[in-house]
């Protein structure tokens, strides 16, 4: 693991690199693509690691309702992984959901074992509410959905 690993907010410039970076990797059909509009608009909810100034890692925190929020757009530039970066992105968006007073934290994922990790649990999708299902006829898998929800209490 690298040291002085620093998580930070995202600032309006990295939209770029993290829309490539959220790209590829949903090009490569293990995440859901995003829209460079779309990060834009929600470029308060990202955190992002940075490493000699470029943009290695990010995700967001998405608040659905006034007990809920999401982890989304979790990504690691793959010469970056196995080292702890995702895992500071995920505690990033916890504390940011206990400072906003969200007891639930919930992700969508086709690989359950990371997040289960960080102590999240696999629950059924019918639990949560319709509200969270707004973007899926964007997806390009709907309504064949193939991920799984995880869910942390906090």
């Amino acid at each position: 693991m690298k040291a002085n690993i620093k998580v930070d907010k995202a600032r309006v410039s990295d939209a770029a690199p993290m829309h490539q970076m959220i790209s590829h990797f949903a090009d490569k059909d293990e995440m859901l693509p995003r829209a460079l509009s779309e990060i834009y608009e929600g470029i308060r909810e990202y955190f992002v690691v940075r490493e000699g100034g470029q943009v290695v890692a990010c995700a967001a925190l998405h608040v659905t309702w006034d007990d809920l929020a999401e982890i989304r757009s979790l990504a690691v530039d793959e010469k970056e992984q196995n080292q702890r970066i995702g895992s500071l992105l995920v505690k990033a968006c916890l504390e940011e959901a206990k400072e906003l007073g969200i007891p639930k934290v919930f992700c969508l994922v086709r690989k359950p074992a990371f997040f289960e990790k960080h102590g999240f649990q696999l629950i059924d999708k019918a639990e949560l509410p319709h509200k969270v299902w707004v973007e899926c006829y964007r997806c390009p898998k709907f309504p064949n959905c193939d991920e799984v929800a995880l869910i942390c209490h906090l």
